[in-house]
């Protein structure tokens, strides 16, 4: 079993590096990789016990490490506000967009209430920042900070909204009220939670202090869940401070976390980071591929539902790249479903599912969207993206 996974594992690392050469998505070949084991251990009568409880785990571990892994990429400063507000704009419109009319579709023919409807649609609605970042790697360093912001934003919004949603009887007053007051203390959390980790991070002299901070991280976002806050803004602050602390240099508060000495650790803190990220996404994926049936993939009920869907995922897109007036290509094509997808699908209450929303309809629209990707980045032009990084030392407006 260990000299399996070992082997399984290489395989995604070598997934992972010949990417940027075949642009196939990793995610792609790593689901189809834990089908084939599937049917491998079917076919060698090979016993391997029920897996499936662990996924949501996995994957709540995955999308924390991946934000905070995207967030310590990002640099803040006032060159950077007009690339912000775009990709959150970008990260916000077509999902609501897609939700409402999604929500709309699935109340009308599922005979359910719009409220319902919408839990099921928001999941669907939401870029994986889990699939984007990594395939936005070789798309220029512009369109991959683009990236990186509207698909990190796209998971805090996105999920922010489906707990709105899902964990509210009644949306009303009162519940924008909590939810202006959890806002609150999810950010009072992150300010102290932020200084302290960032005081262990410059302290702890230990051979062993990164990992015991990833977990205190992990800690304080599953706490903050148990109270219904929106813990990955914590997630996403905690990464854009440690990763920005040039800009706090001449804050005297910044100087008792000795920053001299925390720059140094937080560059190991991101090696790390995107080491462990690589572990626990390739897991998750492996595993969600093991435990697809063959039938869910080409279940032909939920085929014309998943192509529909997927059309009105690029079909906004589009939309909203015209509107903001960024560039089409590449960014028209990175908008992959996946991770956060499939954790919001199985976090949802069982009061809530829908048949029309199974798991057969996720799959689809998971593979759907991964293949336009996939496609997509193999049919932009080269001489589109050298001229990007071209302009990246002369032009300083993101992707206008």
């Amino acid at each position: 079993m260990i000299l399996t996974i070992c082997f399984l594992l290489l395989l995604a690392y070598i997934f992972d590096v010949t990417s940027a050469k075949t642009r196939i998505p990793s995610v792609i070949l790593l689901i189809a990789l834990g089908m084939g084991v599937r049917q491998a251990a079917i076919f060698f009568h090979i016993p391997i016990p029920d897996l499936e409880a662990i996924l949501p785990q996995l994957g709540t571990v995955g999308l924390i490490l991946i934000v905070l892994e995207g967030a310590l990429e990002l640099e803040l400063n006032e060159s950077k506000l007009p690339l912000i507000g775009k990709s959150a704009l970008l990260a916000i419109i077509p999902m609501l967009a897609l939700s409402f009319l999604l929500a709309y579709a699935f109340h009308y023919f599922g005979g359910v209430s719009f409220k319902i409807g919408l839990a099921n649609a928001i999941p669907f609605a939401i870029i994986s920042s889990a699939i984007a970042i990594p395939s936005a790697q070789n798309s220029g360093k512009r369109n991959k900070e683009f990236i990186t912001y509207e698909s990190s934003l796209s998971d805090i919004f996105g999920v922010i909204f489906f707990n709105f949603i899902s964990l509210n009887d009644n949306v009303g007053a009162k519940s924008f009220s909590d939810f202006i007051v959890e806002l609150f203390f999810i950010l009072i959390i992150t300010f102290i939670a932020t200084l302290g980790l960032a005081f262990l991070l410059s302290k702890i002299k230990h051979h062993v202090k990164f990992l015991p901070i990833i977990l205190i991280v992990i800690s304080i976002y599953s706490l903050s869940k148990i109270y219904h806050l929106p813990a990955l803004i914590f997630i996403m602050l905690f990464g854009l401070f440690l990763g920005n602390l040039k800009l706090l240099k001449k804050n005297k508060y910044v100087h008792l976390l000795k920053p001299e000495i925390l720059y140094k650790e937080v560059h190991k803190f991101k090696e790390l980071t995107s080491e462990i990220a690589f572990l626990v996404r390739a897991l998750f994926f492996l595993l969600f591929g093991y435990l697809i049936q063959t039938s869910e993939i080409f279940n032909l009920t939920t085929v014309v539902w998943a192509s529909a869907i997927t059309f009105g995922i690029f079909f906004f897109r589009l939309i909203s790249l015209k509107w903001l007036k960024l560039s089409i290509e590449p960014l028209f094509y990175i908008a992959p479903r996946g991770l956060i997808t499939i954790l919001l699908f199985l976090t949802l209450p069982a009061a809530q599912k829908l048949d029309l929303s199974n798991k057969s309809l996720i799959v689809q629209v998971i593979v759907m969207s991964a293949l336009i990707m996939m496609v997509g980045l193999r049919v932009s032009p080269e001489e589109k993206l050298e001229v990007e990084i071209t302009k990246e030392s002369t032009d300083e407006n993101p992707i206008e």
